[in-house]
């Protein structure tokens, strides 16, 4: 979707005069609608470049960041065995290789760190993921009033969110039928003239509205068919100018259909000027019905992209900021890699790690820690 500047406008006749209320929020609709079809477009030409930056820089590095936690974990469990270690010393080993261990297993089933957190944890890794799974999978159900079935997979981001889906435009579905079921039987059910007024007056505005962008689109159509041209190169215009068309009105997306009239001169600036009240009254509401989508568009596109890269939902986040952060996060990235490889160099020698382990504090353990199970904050 290419993004251009709001050419459908309404201006007013003179300087004396004012726009009407439907005049107004005609306009108003307008900027809305390019604001959020510049966001989106902003969304969509920024995430292949972040992908692309993720894989070639973010995941080796972390691939690195995360075979030096293991190497890190492998030590502190031997060394965990040796006597110069009293009791509490212990007890400070076997938390940090529980907690470093837990996120390696989560990245990568590691059967060897499984052996390791057992052992330090005494519990059962495996089935702590389960359970922690099921939690997850209780709490996503609640939210979304939804049953994500037994099946369930959280292997990636982009399985979960096509469930997600799937479940949510069946229930969608569901609702729709079970409104449609009620109107049928209200259908059979005495009415009182007030009610039926009212149902009349809804159904004769739903075709007006309907109408309305009709009438765009088979104006636009019976200017641009490519049958009715003869010479080659204008028809092959006019094929073009269709597919847009017909891609907008498949999409009733009535500003783009205007913008068309606009580009292929069918409407000039005065039209527009001169578009009725009662004609506007309808076109506002295609225009804010196409502002809710596109808002809802947008805030997908970026709901998806935070869980795809597991972006905490108190990180600030937007088009122009993703590639600026992610820079940061290799940056520090880098930094943590340097600090392990010190690290790992330094305990070697266990006085050194005896060391360590004087100034290391276990953090207090609580019902429902401040850190999700799946975001723990790596140690260093």
């Amino acid at each position: 979707m290419n993004s251009v500047a709001p050419a459908v406008h309404i201006v007013s006749q003179n300087q004396q005069s004012t726009l009407s209320k439907s005049q107004k929020l005609f306009n108003n609709l307008i900027k809305k609608i390019d604001a959020e079809r510049k966001r989106l477009v902003a969304w969509q030409t920024m995430i292949p470049l972040y992908h692309q930056k993720h894989a070639s820089e973010f995941a080796p590095l972390t691939q690195t960041f995360n075979e030096l936690r293991a190497e890190l974990v492998r030590l502190f469990d031997k060394a965990s065995a040796e006597k110069l270690f009293n009791k509490n010393d212990k007890a400070k080993l076997n938390d940090m290789i529980c907690t470093i261990a837990a996120e390696l297993i989560i990245e990568n089933d590691d059967e060897d760190l499984k052996r390791i957190y057992n052992k330090h944890s005494g519990g059962d890794i495996d089935a702590e993921i389960k359970e922690e799974k099921g939690a997850m999978k209780a709490m996503m159900q609640d939210i979304l009033g939804v049953d994500l079935g037994d099946d369930f997979d959280f292997g990636s981001p982009e399985s979960m969110m096509a469930r997600v889906s799937e479940k949510m435009q069946q229930k969608l579905e569901d609702e729709e039928q079970i409104r449609q079921d009620y109107q049928k039987r209200n259908v059979k059910r005495k009415r009182s003239a007030k009610t039926l007024a009212r149902e009349a007056k809804q159904e004769a505005e739903a075709q007006n509205i309907s109408q309305s962008i009709r009438e765009v689109y088979r104006k636009l159509a019976s200017a641009l068919h490519p049958d009715k041209e003869q010479d080659a190169l204008e028809r092959d215009r006019k094929t073009a100018l269709m597919q847009r068309v017909n891609i907008a009105y498949n999409n009733k997306d009535l500003l783009k259909l205007l913008e068309l009239q606009l580009e292929v001169e069918q409407i000039d600036q005065a039209a527009i000027n001169n578009i009725t009240e009662e004609r506007l009254k309808y076109y506002n509401k295609i225009l804010a019905e196409q502002s809710k989508e596109l808002r809802m568009e947008v805030s997908a596109v970026s709901d998806f992209f935070r869980i795809r890269f597991n972006i905490a939902p108190d990180v600030s986040l937007s088009p122009e900021t993703a590639i600026r952060n992610l820079e940061d996060d290799i940056k520090n990235l880098k930094k943590d890699i340097s600090g392990l490889k010190d690290d790992l160099y330094l305990f070697q020698d266990l006085k050194n790690l005896k060391k360590h382990l004087k100034l290391y504090k276990i953090p207090p353990k609580t019902i429902f820690d401040d850190e999700s199970f799946w975001e723990m904050e790596p140690f260093l």
